[in-house]
């Protein structure tokens, strides 16, 4: 039996009690018996309070527990400063809106202590972060160097390309990223709707990434937190992430070229997957020998190609002919780039001639 059935049984009990008794109190304007009319409400409000009661008992508590479980605790810390603060205006306010005549001088009071306490509440908790920032100015800290000591710590804020990838599973097992992983609701939106496409690959694309975020819960070292920022006033979602970042004060993780350049622009710190691997990819030296084996054929006549187990190309000039096969070759030069890295070599019996 859940929690909610029980909510609407009870619900429905009292607005019956309710419902009858107003049904008594006014049989004589009705022309009704009491009997009758009191059957009558007892019925109406008991389907009311069945229908209803969940609306007033579970669902805005788990609204709240939900807002106050997911909540930056400098949301909540802000949150509390500014009920704090509009408690405080609305005592200033108390002694001159009781004098006012009948019972404005009543409830005034009361009106004035919960729309001052919202709107502070709603003022320091949106701003949370713009007010953290302005207080760490003043003690003289800046932004950068809060970047690079602590936002780490306090979580990485995921994009679809990241999740889509999957690697991020990977790191997460063995604990190389610290602190919460943040997915926005709207990157969940756009996981779906990839998921949900009509082209196969987008929509194996997207299942494969609502996949991937499903098993980093179950699996991953690092809590997931999916989170409500949404900027309305930005549409696009690369634009929306550089903005929750820069709110949020935390470290961006993508793969996206263009997204690593908008947030580094704004001063976003950005951790790139595609750095990382490149950064990880052991170096191979001119003049080191390794074993291949050609798969295709490459761009220039007599060239062949082959790749490494991490991935890396491996362009062997004269080796079209040793085409599904595999050889021993020399390094002769390597390219390094943003898109990874590129070796270039030949066939090892080459080098005795």
């Amino acid at each position: 039996m859940s929690i909610e059935f029980v909510f609407r049984i009870l619900g429905m009990i009292v607005f019956a009690v309710i419902g009858a008794s107003f049904g008594v109190s006014t049989a004589d304007t009705v022309n009704l018996p009491e009997d009758a009319n009191g059957l009558l409400f007892s019925l109406v409000g008991a389907l009311f309070g069945l229908i209803v009661s969940p609306w007033i008992t579970t669902r805005p508590a788990r609204t709240l527990r939900r807002i106050l479980l997911e909540s930056p605790v400098e949301i909540l810390l802000n949150s509390l400063v500014g009920l704090v603060t509009g408690l405080f205006v609305a005592l200033l306010l108390v002694w001159p809106l009781s004098l006012l005549p009948s019972w404005l001088g009543q409830y005034s009071p009361i009106i004035a202590s919960a729309v001052a306490s919202y709107f502070c509440i709603v003022l320091f908790s949106s701003r949370a972060f713009d007010i953290l920032n302005f207080l760490r100015r003043l003690r003289g800290v800046s932004q950068v160097s809060l970047l690079s000591t602590t936002a780490v710590d306090m979580g990485v804020i995921l994009d679809t390309s990241v999740i889509i990838d999957g690697r991020i599973l990977d790191i997460s097992k063995i604990g190389f990223v610290q602190g919460t992983l943040y997915v926005p609701q709207f990157v969940l939106s756009e996981l779906h709707n990839i998921a949900n496409s009509s082209d196969p690959i987008r929509r194996q694309r997207g299942r494969h990434g609502l996949d991937i975020l499903n098993k980093l819960k179950q699996e991953g070292v690092n809590p997931v937190q999916i989170i409500d920022d949404n900027p309305e006033h930005i549409e696009a979602v690369d634009a929306k992430l550089v903005e929750v970042a820069k709110q949020r004060i935390m470290p961006l993780m993508t793969n996206d070229f263009n997204l690593n350049s908008v947030a580094s622009v704004h001063g976003v710190q950005v951790l790139n997957l595609n750095d990382l691997s490149l950064a990880l990819q052991p170096s191979l030296l001119p003049g080191e020998e390794l074993n291949i084996r050609i798969i295709q054929e490459g761009r220039e006549p007599d060239q062949g190609v082959g790749y490494l187990e991490d991935g890396t190309m491996v362009v062997v000039e004269g080796g079209k002919r040793y085409l599904d096969r595999s050889l021993t070759v020399v390094i002769t030069r390597y390219i390094r780039s943003a898109a990874g890295k590129m070796y270039f070599a030949i066939p090892e019996r080459d080098t005795h001639r």
